[in-house]
């Protein structure tokens, strides 16, 4: 639990930087997954549109770590664009469980990538 009696700087250290770590990790997740699977439910454009948003979302993780690290936790992130970030994710998440759902239903086939 978050210690109320945290300083500013400090709370927002603390929630801001496993958040970057997840975003990080599932939307590493989503690039691997599309970049190594042919979603069938999927036309290849919007498989390419989501893969494309994922990573221009990598970037704009990375870049607003780094500016949090280079400026010792003095500046945050827009919660717009946090919420936009946990939006992708949301939406990759539900074709990664569409497409496992499908796996199952055509024999059980494993994708290690969704």
């Amino acid at each position: 639990m978050l210690n109320p009696n945290l300083p500013e700087p400090e709370l927002i250290k603390v929630l801001l930087e496993p958040l970057f770590e997840d975003f990080h990790y599932w939307l590493g997740r989503a690039d691997t997954f599309l970049e190594t699977e042919t979603v069938e439910f999927l036309t290849m454009e919007h498989q390419a549109d989501l893969l494309e948003r994922v990573k221009e979302a990598l970037r704009e993780v990375a870049a607003a770590q780094s500016l949090f690290k280079a400026t010792e936790g003095q500046v945050g992130v827009d919660p717009q664009v946090l919420l936009t970030w946990h939006q992708l994710i949301s939406e990759c998440w539900q074709v990664m469980i569409q497409f496992r759902l499908g796996a199952a239903e055509d024999g059980g086939r494993t994708y290690p990538n969704a």
